[in-house]
């Protein structure tokens, strides 16, 4: 790593602040459907081959897009934390327990090991 680069501390509040685009994304996927389909129906009636396949493919792709968002939305707050979701323990990075009831591995799996091997 370079001396000037600048690595930023996590507070620990970043699941409590942090707020997810997937609405967003939902909204500007839904007017890119809309106006694929216009454009596909309008392209395909005047004659245009070419510009309604373009149309289609991009509302094949707002389809697809609209689906991997309401799968997301719909795993629930674990996935997408709101203010709800309490935030996590930061690391330390002095080997100190991450959280409640974590014992001296830091609650990892694998005894706190990060390296590859046998266990």
């Amino acid at each position: 790593m370079l001396e000037s680069e600048v690595i930023a501390m996590r507070t620990g509040s970043e699941p409590v602040t942090a707020r997810s685009p997937l609405r967003m994304r939902l909204w500007l996927s839904l007017w890119g459907t809309a106006w694929a389909l216009f454009g596909l129906v309008a392209f395909s009636m005047n004659g245009r081959p070419g510009w309604a396949a373009a149309c289609a493919v991009v509302l094949l792709l707002a389809v697809v897009d609209l689906g991997v968002i309401t799968y997301r939305m719909r795993q629930g707050p674990h996935y997408q934390p709101g203010r709800d979701v309490p935030p996590y323990e930061p690391d330390h990075g002095d080997g100190r327990p991450r959280g409640p009831g974590a014992g001296a591995d830091g609650g990892r799996p694998g005894g706190g090991r990060t390296g590859t091997g046998a266990p």
